[in-house]
């Protein structure tokens, strides 16, 4: 049985599509674990749910992490609903403004509305249904991080969804391992940090949407039974 980590999509519907389809070509019994950021900067945020969704519904073995582009959308979609219709008539708030800037424009048109809240909402709820983390024997998957001065890191959810910076103490992670995305970085320190195997943790978002940045570009996907790193560069438009 294999065990798959995908971390970051972005909307890269195609790029995920030719990953999982023609390089991980999972069977049934195998485990994908995905670290959030489905959805934003990239072309087909709807796809990439749907397709998602397909899997879990012909059995495949996944586990979904919440990112912070989820949680985003989430607030906004909420905000927006519970605006009254003279509300949605004022200017949007700064929230909505800093969603766009994020690529909730590309979602929003990814789904073709102009609004959030005509977001589906089994898509909502799918998102809200997301984990925060995922306990495995040996390693410890989430999105972002942990806040390591708190003494049960497991509390702070937010720093699970957006924190860029932390220091890994051992002892409150059980000697586990971290496994996370939401930070780019470059091929280079991706490869190095799984050769030389001398931090508390790994980052594997490679910025799939970065594909004219030398070094980034790629979607990742890690093996966890044989570090195996699979690349698929950004083949979506």
């Amino acid at each position: 049985m294999a065990r798959w980590i995908i971390p970051d999509i972005h909307g890269c519907f195609k790029t995920m599509r030719v990953l999982i389809e023609e390089q991980i070509r999972p069977s049934q019994s195998d485990e994908l674990f995905f670290l959030g950021d489905y959805i934003d900067r990239g072309p087909s945020s709807r796809m990439v749910i749907e397709y998602i969704m397909a899997l879990e519904e012909k059995k495949y073995n996944i586990r979904l992490l919440k990112g912070n582009h989820e949680a985003f959308c989430e607030t906004v979609y909420d905000q927006d609903k519970e605006k009254t219709w003279l509300q949605k008539l004022a200017p949007k708030s700064q929230q909505w403004h800093n969603w766009m800037k994020q690529g909730g424009k590309e979602t929003l048109k990814s789904y073709g509305i102009k609004q959030v809240g005509q977001f589906p909402e089994e898509h909502i709820q799918w998102m809200s249904e997301l984990e925060y983390y995922i306990l495995l024997e040996d390693y410890i998957l989430v999105h972002a991080g942990f806040n390591f001065v708190l003494d049960d890191i497991f509390k702070d959810t937010q720093s699970m969804l957006w924190t860029r910076e932390f220091v890994v103490n051992p002892k409150k992670t059980d000697h586990k391992k971290i496994i996370h995305g939401h930070v780019p970085v470059s091929l280079e320190t991706i490869r190095y940090n799984l050769e030389k195997g001398e931090y508390n943790s790994i980052d594997l978002d490679n910025g799939v949407y970065k594909r004219d940045t030398v070094g980034y570009g790629n979607l990742c996907a890690l093996e966890l039974n044989s570090m195996k790193l699979l690349l698929q560069p950004n083949c979506d438009i």
